[in-house]
């Protein structure tokens, strides 16, 4: 059975990113729609996969986490506006039946992310 699932990892403090906002959207076929609405819990991760089973579909994806609110929270200075307000990545699920694991390493300057597995 197919899954999307993601962590976050705060590389400038050596931590899970615990209580980042993570929205899901389907990018495929007009405007984009909200699938879900998910806050990492203290390890990083989500409590379930953002989309399993018969929900995860062929198509294109957007992740947005709620980077500077999330540093913020944390009380770290960050400019205004911040360098970097919410990372948006846009994935593809071609093979709906894998695993699609999206890692996301992030600081106030920077973020990366991969597929994981």
């Amino acid at each position: 059975m197919g899954k999307l699932t993601t962590h976050v990892l705060d590389i400038s403090a050596g931590v899970p990113a615990g209580g980042i906002s993570i929205e899901l959207r389907r990018e495929d076929a007009g405007p984009a729609r909200l699938l879900t609405s998910v806050v990492t819990g203290p390890d990083g991760r989500c409590a379930a996969p953002l989309l399993e089973g018969e929900a995860l579909v062929a198509g294109r994806y957007s992740l947005t986490f709620g980077v500077a609110d999330y540093f913020r929270a944390r009380g770290v200075a960050l400019a205004d506006p911040p360098f970097i307000e919410r990372a948006v990545i846009h994935v593809g699920i071609a093979a709906p039946g894998q695993h699609y694991h999206v890692p996301l390493l992030v600081s106030p300057w920077s973020y990366s992310v991969y597929r994981g597995g």
